[in-house]
């Protein structure tokens, strides 16, 4: 583990034992005050019996009172008791009693007669005792509110304040030359490398830039899907300037009382302003940083003074305070402008999922600390995982190994990466659950999609195919891309639905009828084809104009939308073109098939019996060549 991982900062949690152990001297400590509180107010009678006023005139009568103490109408004393067997052997037992509020001729009498020594205490409390009565309770109040106090202090770390410390930073505090991450340890990324290297040069030498009137940037947005390294790329910041390193999750902020987050905010940057040159990283920083007035919390909600206080603290920086604040983002669309303007977050860097030869790079520094047998190939796999993020790559690796070491095996093989792959991307495989007729109907759905993706010109190749249950899906057709793809053109796009429908229009020729299976198909289709007409501009009758749809949110329990900037009645135009794309391309399908329906059947029979065909074998079925056989569709 390195040493980075080890240190904790002020936000880590207690220990489970050490927070039990805590409690159980609480609890203790409060039954002692409650012990004490009685004892000292005067009820030490627990051994003693309450006898009744008529019962004590009555041992006073047959001589068995021994001694009385009277303070006032109570009376404490001992008499004799013979037990039932007639004991010779008399025991003194303790009694109270309480005198009757009229006075009693008859006592006095009694008392002498049985020769009763009488002892008298007076009536006024002395004023150290009621004084030690009166305090003692409230001073094991404040000494157990203290004690906990200073224990909760020592586990959770809450500094100097204790119980009072929730307004402190949880901000995780990395010492200088602590974070031993540097650049060499991120695969890939080179673009934004290169655009942080110099943030790296100004918290090293600070002087260089401002002899020439340079300052240096007040933030860094890293923007990018979710995977593909932006904290990893912030810890290699720090680790590469060798400056302080202060790192916290936007929502750490955020407590129930209101006002904690722009508290916690001012006392991070103040400790960050007194290390300067530091580094202060924000993940996930649109859980605080969206656009106000969305209509979501009101002018006083907390998540927006939160904010308010990030860009007070990020103005009021001096120019000889070297504090850099990086934050991470994968929703960029949803921030306040007043976070992205210039004298803020004065550079954006975009990450992106890594290409072939990025990926290559990430499979190699993770495959460091997994031993590899030599029928291994990263480049293979590194084409085979379009669309990975790092990690991605590196949860790949991790299940192979998790399944190298099930199988009692000592290095990685190639076969066990290709079933770690499968796994991540298809699904891990389940018990067969289906009947004959089920297993045929899934082969013929599965084998309409393989034949429009080996037929239709535009569309990704086929990969493998397969009936094995996997995850929540009862089959799969797995495409891969002959290429990266960064720009997706119409024709593509039309192919991929076209594809995407192909296995529910095999199951209307060969059995005249729809079933279940095509829901998530239809939902892609669906989702692709409205993105193609309401965002890309791909449709004639609406043109190149971009509709936004409002963004959900759920407040108060309750789910909320922003209105949308368009009409209802260009609602209905979007509705019916995505309506009549999805036709128009699922009747292609359906003639493409219809004049396939022998190869249809073949490469289904065959998925019957194999349960899995990869590019080759499926190609070999279609009769040779793909390339020669390819459809363009209109």
């Amino acid at each position: 583990m390195r040493r980075d991982e080890q240190e904790r900062g002020s936000g880590g949690q207690p220990e489970a034992g050490s927070s039990q152990v805590l409690w159980r001297q609480a609890i203790w400590l409060v039954v002692m005050i409650f012990a004490l509180t009685y004892w000292f107010a005067g009820s030490g009678t627990l051994d003693s019996e309450n006898l009744p006023y008529n019962q004590f005139k009555a041992k006073l009568r047959q001589h068995e009172i021994v001694e009385i103490s009277l303070q006032g109408d109570q009376v404490r004393g001992t008499y004799r008791f013979a037990g039932e067997s007639g004991d010779s052997t008399a025991q003194i037992m303790k009694f109270t009693t309480t005198l009757p509020p009229y006075e009693d001729a008859e006592l006095a009498p009694l008392l002498d007669e049985g020769r009763v020594i009488i002892r008298a205490k007076s009536t006024t409390v002395g004023w150290g005792q009621t004084l030690l009565v009166s305090l003692l309770p409230l001073a094991l109040v404040v000494g157990l509110f203290f004690f906990v106090s200073r224990s909760l202090r020592k586990n959770v770390g809450g500094g100097e304040m204790g119980l009072f410390s929730f307004a402190k930073s949880k901000a995780r505090r990395y010492s200088r030359g602590s974070i031993s991450l540097t650049f060499d340890d991120v695969a890939g990324l080179d673009n934004a490398k290169l655009d942080l290297h110099e943030i790296i040069d100004f918290l090293k030498a600070p002087g260089d830039y401002v002899r020439v009137g340079a300052k240096i940037p007040r933030g860094i947005l890293l923007m990018g899907p979710p995977g593909t390294g932006k904290t990893l790329l912030a810890k290699a910041v720090a680790g590469e300037a060798e400056v302080p390193f202060f790192s916290i999750s936007a929502s750490e902020f955020i407590e129930m009382f209101v006002g904690v987050g722009a508290s916690r905010v001012r006392d991070m940057f103040e400790a960050a302003k007194k290390e300067a040159p530091a580094i202060i990283f924000i993940d996930e920083i649109d859980s605080v940083g969206r656009t106000r007035g969305s209509g979501v919390g009101g002018g006083h909600d907390e998540r927006e003074q939160t904010l308010n206080q990030i860009l007070s603290e990020m103005d009021g920086f001096a120019p000889e305070q070297t504090v850099v604040v990086l934050a991470a983002t994968n929703r960029p669309d949803v921030l306040d402008p007043a976070l992205l303007r210039p004298g803020r977050f004065d550079r954006k860097i975009t990450l992106e999922l890594p290409l072939k030869e990025a990926r290559l790079q990430i499979l190699k520094v993770h495959a460091r600390r997994i031993p590899m047998a030599e029928d291994v190939d990263l480049a293979n796999l590194s084409a085979r995982t379009v669309g990975f993020s790092g990690a991605d790559l590196e949860n790949l690796l991790n299940e192979a190994a998790l399944l190298a070491g099930r199988r009692k095996l000592t290095q990685v093989t190639a076969t066990i990466l290709d079933l770690a792959r499968n796994k991540i991307v298809l699904g891990a495989e389940r018990d067969n659950i289906l009947s004959d007729e089920e297993k045929k109907r899934i082969a013929c759905h599965e084998a309409g999609h393989a034949l429009l993706a080996m037929r239709l010109e535009h569309a990704d190749r086929v990969a493998q195919v397969s009936i094995i249950p996997r995850g929540r899906s009862l089959g799969a057709t797995e495409q891969l891309p002959e290429e990266e793809r960064t720009n997706l053109t119409q024709s593509y796009l039309c192919d991929r639905i076209t594809v995407m429908l192909g296995g529910r229009v095999a199951e209307k020729l060969i059995y005249d009828e729809y079933s279940s299976g095509a829901e998530e198909d239809i939902k892609q289709a669906t989702s692709l084809a409205r993105h193609m007409v309401g965002q890309w501009g791909m449709s004639e009758a609406l043109g190149p104009v971009a509709f936004r749809r409002g963004e959900e949110h759920i407040f108060l329990g309750r789910e909320m939308a922003q209105p949308r900037d368009f009409s209802e009645h260009t609602a209905e135009l979007i509705d019916e073109e995505v309506r009549l794309l999805v036709g128009r391309l699922e009747k292609q399908a359906l003639n493409l098939l219809s004049t396939s329906v022998a190869d249809l059947k073949k490469l289904a029979h065959a998925l019957e019996e194999r349960e899995v065909l990869d590019a080759g074998e499926v190609e070999s079925l279609l009769g040779g060549d793909r390339l020669n056989s390819k459809v363009h569709m209109e």
